[in-house]
């Protein structure tokens, strides 16, 4: 088993793109591997309740449904929180599993992990 965290950085800007590290989170737990889902920029607006629901990339599973499958596997998903202010969300406003943390929070776990994907 290997420890990967998934970056992704696009949101309601790009819905394909913003769909892509929640695929490779849930093929990722799927195959047995410890994950993290790190939101940043704009795809911190994917973890505000009620975003996934409107953000469907070309070709892909909706989001809604995605977010859903890593909620159940319990993959965490953890929100920048600088990016997150500065789109005026709070810690109220995410969705089940999703928290606010630290640049500080990112680095110590891109260090630990054995794999960092970023979209």
């Amino acid at each position: 088993m290997a420890t990967f965290i998934v970056s992704g950085s696009r949101g309601t800007d790009d819905p394909t793109m913003a769909t892509l590290p929640f695929m490779a989170a849930k093929a990722a737990k799927e195959q047995g591997h410890d994950v993290v889902l790190w939101l940043w920029n704009e795809a911190v607006t994917l973890a505000r309740n009620g975003t996934a629901e409107h953000v469907h990339g070309v070709n892909l599973t909706p989001m809604k449904d995605l977010l859903a499958a890593i909620q159940q596997a319990g993959v965490p998903v953890w929100v920048c929180g600088a990016c997150a202010v500065a789109r005026q969300i709070n810690a109220a406003d995410l969705v089940a599993g999703a928290t606010i943390k630290g640049m500080p929070d990112y680095i110590r776990a891109v260090a630990e992990r054995d794999r960092n994907v970023v979209f």
